[in-house]
């Protein structure tokens, strides 16, 4: 078990977070060759599609997922008759993003968030993905983290480990976790650091349209309240447009003591994978995508980036649009 901990004074070097219960975490950045990629892509069985106008929206059926189009600027939607058929597209969707940026610019950078979403990525640790995509490319990090030990329930970083990291070959020095010694404020000023040194090394892209970091893919999920990263409904750091990652001590859900990347850096993305799951979720979607009449803005809902914005929703979430 490892990782990268990002943690960086002002000349940069290097410290270790002290981990009781877990082996050292050590940095070890480097610049990615370029190599040949070995991927191999699946081709889906065509399918017949049946189009059905309604006022606002689209639906091209499929077997197992149909398409919604929806107004400009809220991204791409699909809904799948299960989380199972989700996650199965869901895994070709980001093989299929790591075979064009290695191939475009030797690395992969990826972003993950807790809850759900990392029981989505479960395909991609099973054929072909396991043997086709260039797991040594890539370079993971968190859209935000809760401010406590690797090995606390509470981790994100131990929900991706146990779920996912510990089973595909991405090198630990690849994968970059928060300095868990530090405060809140010390550790999100730490990982911007961390980010900021990456960036000069070419690992992660610069926006030039934003000068905020440009990260290939974000995989993200959505709470009940509408609530992406640790982005909550009428808290002040939804507005938050100066700092790449913010700290909060007053987390309306628990623990209280969070980092999260701001919008800027979520909107400056190439690619953003919004997944959400399940009935106690629809209320959201549909605020965020049909017709609901809410005066009230939802996080979620501020999720517009630069790039390409994909949804990715099991029939229950979807039930409300």
């Amino acid at each position: 078990m490892g990782s990268s901990s990002c943690t960086f004074t002002a000349n940069l070097r290097i410290h270790l977070s002290p981990l009781p219960q877990w082996p050292p975490y050590a940095l070890s950045i480097s610049q990615s060759a370029v190599a040949k990629p070995v991927a191999r892509s699946l081709r889906l069985k065509r399918i017949s599609r049946i189009g059905v106008n309604y006022k606002k929206f689209e639906f091209k059926a499929r077997s197992s997922m149909a398409e919604i189009a929806t107004e400009k600027g809220k991204g791409k939607v699909q809904v799948f008759d299960s989380e199972e058929d989700l996650a199965v597209s869901l895994a070709k969707y980001t093989a299929d993003l790591s075979d064009k940026f290695v191939k475009e610019r030797g690395a992969f950078t990826v972003v993950l968030s807790g809850g759900s979403l990392v029981k989505s990525l479960r395909k991609l640790v099973e054929s072909p993905y396991m043997d086709s995509v260039e797991w040594s490319k890539w370079h993971v990090f968190w859209v935000d983290e809760r401010v406590v030990p690797k090995d606390h329930e509470d981790s994100n970083y131990k929900l991706a480990y146990d779920c996912f990291l510990s089973k595909v070959p991405i090198p630990p020095g690849n994968v970059y976790a928060i300095n868990d010694a530090l405060s809140a404020e010390g550790a999100a000023d730490d990982y911007e650091t961390c980010l900021k040194h990456l960036v000069k090394l070419s690992i992660i892209d610069l926006s030039q349209a934003t000068g905020f970091p440009k990260f290939d893919l974000m995989l993200i999920g959505m709470g009940p309240d509408g609530h992406v990263a640790s982005l909550f409904p009428g808290h002040p750091l939804i507005h938050a447009n100066k700092q790449w990652v913010a700290f909060i001590e007053d987390s309306p859900k628990p623990p209280p003591k969070r980092i999260t990347f701001t919008f800027p850096v979520i909107n400056s993305s190439a690619n953003i994978a919004l997944v959400v799951a399940g009935a106690g979720k629809a209320d959201a979607v549909n605020v965020a995508l049909g017709n609901s009449q809410s005066s009230d803005s939802l996080p979620v809902q501020m999720v517009s980036p630069k790039g390409e914005l994909k949804w990715f929703l099991d029939k229950g979430a979807a039930s409300k649009l």
